[in-house]
């Protein structure tokens, strides 16, 4: 099962992921993990990486893609994947169909999850990440159990720039910019069911109705 998690910054894609994998049995695939993981081993990819990130510049889609490829062949034509904000992008979701396609694979279903803003940006400016092991917390609905320290390696946790209220509102308007086009390119295509959950529930009641929604998508 070949699954792509789409949804606004906050919305709990990667909460709700990593849920459904351990339920499901699948690989929960992220760009960012996928970043980390190369910069911290220093692949090929993972160097053309960072000198994009040193420069403050975006990794191109090439280098991003190329690096789902190359995850994708390890993990072989049987395997199972959630896709956990990616693609963001019309090109990327063509590169991934064609990557797909060569691997003798293809994708399930789409996952929509939806939030009002307002729910967003109060979950985003409260949390907390953990730059050593990328574990994420939140000072309104799960924090750490020692204030300012990740409970999975004991570093300190920091408050991203990227997530003060004003930042996040910009981040949530480019969201629907770049993934509008994205959602109808995939309700375009008719072997690919869409779906949409509703993300500002509880945790469980969101990993139940993921669940719910994937299972009549079949």
């Amino acid at each position: 099962m070949i699954v792509i998690l789409l949804g606004p910054p906050g919305v709990g894609k990667g909460t709700q992921g990593k849920l459904l994998c351990e339920a499901e049995g699948l690989e929960h695939l992220s760009t960012g993990d996928l970043l980390r993981a190369a910069r911290r081993e220093g692949t090929e990819l993972g160097l053309q990486a960072q000198a994009y990130m040193d420069r403050g510049e975006l990794v191109p889609d090439d280098v991003i893609v190329g690096m789902v490829r190359e995850k994708l062949r390890k993990l072989g034509p049987d395997a199972g994947v959630v896709f956990d904000g990616f693609p963001r992008t019309v090109p990327q979701a063509e590169a991934l169909a064609r990557t797909l396609e060569d691997l003798g694979t293809r994708l399930d279903r789409v996952v929509v999850m939806t939030a009002d803003d307002g729910v967003l940006v109060r979950r985003l400016s409260g949390r907390r990440s953990c730059p050593a092991c990328g574990m994420v917390y939140n000072v309104y609905t799960s924090p750490p159990e020692q204030e300012g320290i990740c409970g999975e390696c004991g570093s300190e946790l920091v408050h991203r720039k990227d997530d003060d209220p004003a930042t996040v509102q910009n981040r949530l308007d480019v969201y629907r910019q770049q993934t509008a086009p994205l959602i109808e390119f995939y309700e375009r295509q008719p072997a690919v069911p869409v779906v949409e959950v509703d993300g500002a529930q509880k945790v469980e009641d969101v990993q139940t109705a993921l669940r719910s929604a994937m299972r009549e998508a079949r």
